[in-house]
């Protein structure tokens, strides 16, 4: 790990997407040596839709946008990794440049606009790994796709079988029109249309199915979403994606960049979001907390708030791989000073 964290100055003396590129051929070449593995503590382990997560920490989508080195992610400790956002046709995404560091913020401006190289290569790399570990695949529609639902439910049922979990991504601000889907409606028809392509797909076992939202939400948003998530029968949320505001104070020189703001500036705006929606849930759908987690104390605060599981990318950026194992040494210490014997058990404590 220490040699991770060496590397990266150099890897961020390149241009941010060009580092990305490199990171990810260093993966799948193998070139990039595999941690050696260290058994979780007890008190990480979650045991969530039929599956065991040996600890809660993830890796976000868009890091892996093709499924290209899923078990490479793991191998660095993650408790699961989830990939995309794949669309069915492949597209090239905004033009560049579209990716922005704000190092002074630990934070990160994108616009990508689900690039990606199409939803047969996708598939045919999850058909290929070896399904040890927990990966999820993410779904989004193509850019010039008039029938959003269509584009959804062609990635949900190639991948269905293919997947430890599903998700439908309705929360990037880079596709045009995309966030519309969170309004009650919409999202209650294309909540029915997906989980009956999965229940095609497979008709016996399937995996969980959640719903990716953004962290921008009204009130009026927030009760749709919540109304949809009890109503359709759906398996989770995940909350959230990234930010279009800008929070006061920001430093970094690109901070008036169009796109999503990750990182640090978005915790605070996506705990409490998520936070409001366990209370309108009334904790009754799991949910997992993404945005600005960069220490185990973020991470404890998020379940806290209500999250069974968390996920990260942007911290990744500024701290390497090696974080991963200092957030889960540290959520296990936070979980033993509270007296929680296991994660579960912290779910939600915010609100008891």
């Amino acid at each position: 790990m220490d040699l991770y964290r060496a590397a990266l100055p150099l890897i961020r003396a390149l241009p941010a997407e060009t580092a990305h590129d490199l990171t990810l051929r260093l993966l799948e070449s193998g070139l990039a040596p595999a941690p050696r593995a260290e058994a979780d503590p007890p008190a990480l382990a979650v045991d969530l839709w039929g599956r065991r997560f040996p600890n809660p920490i993830g890796l976000a989508a868009g890091f892996d946008k093709d499924a290209r080195v899923p078990d490479a992610m793991l191998r660095f400790g993650f408790g699961f990794v989830e990939a995309g956002t794949v669309t069915p046709l492949p597209q090239a995404g905004n033009a560049r440049p579209r990716l922005f560091r704000l190092p002074e913020d630990r934070a990160v401006i994108n616009r990508f606009g689900f690039n990606n190289r199409g939803l047969d290569a996708y598939a045919a790399r999850l058909a290929a790994r070896p399904r040890a570990g927990i990966v999820g695949a993410n779904v989004g529609k193509n850019k010039d796709q008039a029938d959003a639902v269509a584009d959804y439910v062609a990635g949900i049922a190639r991948v269905a079988p293919l997947a430890d979990y599903l998700v439908v991504n309705v929360s990037s601000p880079n596709t045009p029109g995309l966030r519309d889907l969170q309004r009650r409606g919409p999202l209650l028809a294309l909540a029915t249309a997906v989980l009956a392509a999965r229940a095609r797909a497979v008709p016996q076992g399937a995996p969980p199915l959640l719903l990716k939202v953004a962290p921008d939400l009204s009130e009026e948003d927030r009760d749709d979403i919540a109304h949809v998530a009890l109503e359709s029968g759906v398996d989770g949320l995940i909350v959230g994606n990234t930010t279009v505001s800008r929070p006061p104070g920001l430093a970094g020189a690109e901070r008036g960049q169009a796109g999503g703001l990750s990182g640090r500036p978005l915790f605070t705006l996506s705990t409490a979001v998520l936070g409001d929606l366990w209370r309108r849930t009334n904790g009754r759908i799991p949910i997992l907390g993404a945005g600005g987690i960069a220490s185990g104390a973020d991470a404890y605060a998020k379940i806290r708030a209500g999250a069974s599981l968390v996920q990260l990318y942007t911290a990744l950026v500024y701290e390497g791989p090696g974080l991963v194992r200092r957030i889960k040494a540290e959520l296990a210490a936070l979980l033993a000073r509270d007296g929680f014997a296991r994660v579960a058990d912290a779910v939600g404590a915010d609100h008891r």
